[in-house]
This record gives C-alpha cells, sequence and structure tokens, in this order.
C-alpha cells in the first residue's frame, strides 16, 4: 500500500517529461541513426555545447570545502554572484538574501507554491501555459490551477480583465484564490509580455489581494524587437514588492537542463523564511554551485556567451520558420524562447482533443517525430502544437520534412 499522496503523484508525471525520455530512447542522427526519434517537444538548448564544454572539462582545484555542507538555500557566493548577474541583465538592484538556490526551476515552482498555499486553494494561470506546472504547482502543495482563457479581443494570450473576471468567478465558487503565475516570456508562445500588459496584470493582482508568480526561465532568451520587462522591475506603487515571486534557472538561457539549478527571488520576511526550509528538501550539490559561481565570475566570457547565445537563437527561429513556411504549416510569431507553437488544424481528422490526440499519435508512430500537443497546454483550440527548435539545425529540419511527408 502507498500513501493517497503518493499516488497522486505517480499519477501526475507531466506528459512533456513521458515523451521526452521516449524520444531519448531511440534518438535520431542522420549518420547512425537516420530512422530515430526526431524529438522536437522538449525545449533543450542545444545550441551552446562548444562555447560550455571548454569550461566545464577545464581541470580546477577542488577544495575540501567542495565536498562539504553548504547552506541549503544556496552558498553565499553563488547567491552574490546570480544577483549580480540577474541586477545586470534585468536593470535593478538584487539583493543576494531574497535568493534561494534550488534543484532546477521545477523546484523553485514547488517551494513557492507550498509557501504561498495550502491544499485545496488555487493559483490562476492564463492559458496556454507550460504543461508541466500542473505538476510544479499542485504535486506538493495540494494547490489547485485555475486556468483563465483568452477574453473577446485578447488574442492567444488572456488580458488582464480575463484575469480579473476569472479570479472573481472562482471566489464567487468558494474557492480560496492566493497568486497569479505567468511564465515570462510567455511558454508555449515564445511571446515577450509588453511593459505596459505586465504592469496591468500587477494591477490586477494588488487590487484582488493575489501574490505573483513569475517564471522568467527564458529572460536571456529573447531575441524579437519587444524588450524583455521583468518583474523584478514592478514598483511598489503597482504591486507590494514583498507579493512578487520571480524564478529564474541555469536550464534554458546556459542550456545547462542536466545540473538542475533553480533560483528563486522573493523579498517578503515570511515567505522567505519558508521556501528556505522548503530548500531542504532540494539543494544543489555545492560542487556545482562552484562550477556555476565561476562561470558567472568571468564577466567577459559572460558577456559573449550570452551575445553568442542570442544569435544563434535567432538564428535557429529564422531557419524553423522558413521551413514552416515552406512546408505550409501555420504559426504564431516568437519573441523569445525555444519553441514555436504551430498549428496542424487542417489536419486534423475530426475538430477536437480527439483528433488532435490522433494526429499526435500518428506523428509519434508514423513519422517518428515528437511534439507536445496543445492539450498539454490547455490550449483553447484543438490542432496546436509546440515545435522546439534549438535542438540542432539536422533535426529540425529532418523533423519538418517528416511531418510534411506524413501530411502530405
Amino acid at each position: 500500500m502507498v500513501s493517497q499522496q503518493s499516488a497522486r503523484l505517480v499519477a501526475g508525471t507531466p506528459a512533456i517529461a513521458v515523451a521526452h525520455f521516449a524520444a531519448e530512447a531511440d534518438p535520431y542522427h542522420p549518420g547512425t541513426n537516420p530512422r530515430g526519434y526526431v524529438n522536437l517537444g522538449t525545449a533543450e538548448n542545444r545550441l551552446l555545447w562548444d562555447l560550455l564544454a571548454p569550461r566545464l572539462r577545464a581541470a580546477r582545484p577542488v577544495e575540501a570545502a567542495d565536498t562539504r555542507y553548504a547552506p541549503l538555500h544556496g552558498t553565499a557566493r553563488l547567491r552574490e554572484n546570480v544577483a549580480r548577474f540577474l541586477a545586470a541583465t534585468r536593470g535593478v538592484p538584487v539583493d543576494p538574501e531574497d535568493l534561494v538556490i534550488v534543484s532546477g526551476a521545477t523546484g523553485a515552482l514547488d517551494v513557492i507554491a507550498t509557501a504561498l498555499c495550502d491544499p485545496g486553494e488555487a493559483i490562476v494561470v492564463p492559458v496556454p501555459y507550460y504543461g508541466a506546472l500542473d505538476t510544479d504547482l499542485t504535486g506538493r502543495s495540494g494547490a489547485v490551477l485555475v486556468p483563465v482563457a483568452p477574453g473577446p479581443g485578447d488574442g492567444l494570450t488572456p488580458g488582464p480583465a480575463a484575469v480579473a473576471e476569472a479570479v472573481r468567478r472562482a471566489r464567487d465558487r468558494g474557492v480560496t484564490v492566493r497568486a497569479l503565475a505567468i511564465t515570462s516570456p510567455h511558454n508555449p508562445l515564445g511571446r515577450v509580455y509588453p511593459a505596459g500588459e505586465l504592469t496591468a496584470l500587477a494591477r490586477v493582482c494588488a487590487g484582488l489581494d493575489l501574490d505573483l508568480v513569475a517564471d522568467e526561465i527564458y529572460a536571456n532568451s529573447v531575441f524579437g524587437s519587444t524588450p524583455f520587462t521583468s518583474a523584478l522591475d514592478l514598483t511598489g506603487d503597482l504591486i507590494d514588492p514583498d507579493r512578487v515571486h520571480v524564478v529564474w534557472g541555469f536550464a534554458k538561457d546556459f542550456g545547462l537542463p542536466g545540473l538542475k539549478v533553480g533560483v528563486l527571488h522573493t523579498r517578503g520576511a515570511r515567505v522567505r523564511d519558508a521556501v528556505r526550509e522548503l530548500a531542504y528538501f532540494a539543494p544543489v550539490s555545492t560542487d556545482t554551485q562552484w562550477l556555476l559561481a565561476d562561470l558567472l565570475d568571468d564577466k567577459g566570457w559572460l558577456a559573449d556567451f550570452l551575445d553568442e547565445h542570442r544569435r544563434r537563437l535567432s538564428a535557429s527561429y529564422t531557419r524553423v520558420t522558413a521551413e514552416l513556411t515552406a512546408a505550409g504549416l501555420a504559426f504564431a510569431p516568437a519573441q523569445a524562447g525555444f519553441s514555436v507553437w504551430t498549428s496542424l488544424r487542417p489536419w486534423l481528422a475530426r475538430d477536437d482533443a480527439a483528433g488532435e490526440r490522433e494526429l499526435w499519435r500518428r506523428l509519434v508512430d508514423g513519422a517518428r517525430v515528437s511534439l507536445t500537443p496543445g492539450e498539454v497546454f490547455h490550449a483553447t483550440e484543438p490542432g496546436w502544437f509546440r515545435l522546439c527548435h534549438t535542438v540542432g539545425a539536422d533535426a529540425v529540419t529532418e523533423g519538418v520534412r517528416r511531418i510534411r511527408q506524413l501530411l502530405g
């Protein structure tokens, strides 16, 4: 027998993770495995290894302190270096004492949800949203998510009025709503929130007594013309800074998802104390923290690395959108991130979620291409798929070719 909590967690494994490991068990390679799976469903940044390899492979002196217990919410050196990095890239002061280092952005989302919500209390999330939030924000906290659909005239994402109305409706049903959670830049749309829209969402939170959780994991992966505005930049006349909680990590901007290092910035003393205690269950190895602190110490290398990252990311996006256009596949323009929100709706056998699942199955089994269907992101219309393009030009070209061939 296992506890009900254990059974709930096992049942909640994100579909994104399941699809990733299935595709990676038999990966495509143009020379050695040309019939392998083309994994365009996982937002991994595989464009940067040649830049990272010399630093990660370099010999370094290992000290005794690198093998000992360190503060479980992050070493002082790494928190200081991350604070300096965030301040430089966001343009706002960051206090190292407001940072908590945990095992991945998933861990950061987990601890902030657990600190803010009792079981059964709610977090509102605009749709479409990153599907793993269903687990990240609820798996341990016991919170529930309230999806917010776009309102009239909103486009692909709901505006502030739709968010406010969703909160009011939930409270009318007796649901205690604690927070609004957004991914900024947006995942899966790759959209950068304009400063005015972010400000309006902050005003909604202030007016409705909500905390704001902003997952900014793609903050340094912006290539479009709209400048990124961080929730760290929100001022006290918009929302109490103690009620703004920002998540970042090294998985996307640095192409290091396997190191599992996430960062939570929170100013509120009570929340900060709580998440520091929760970090006990999700610490990062002392040696890994040393490695990342060392990367951030080299300001010249860091500036060149980020510039080259954005250049390669922009080129990858330009390439995949040209290939999608040539294949006759529609998509929503992106400004950031690693994916393109692609519409395959004309090829659904039936215009509903079942039709989308059937097409997804054909793509996986017939074309051996892994995309992530819009249902995972709670899309309001069937036929949308997230296509991740930062896995290398050969894989992207082959994947689009197979999709086009399957669709005829």
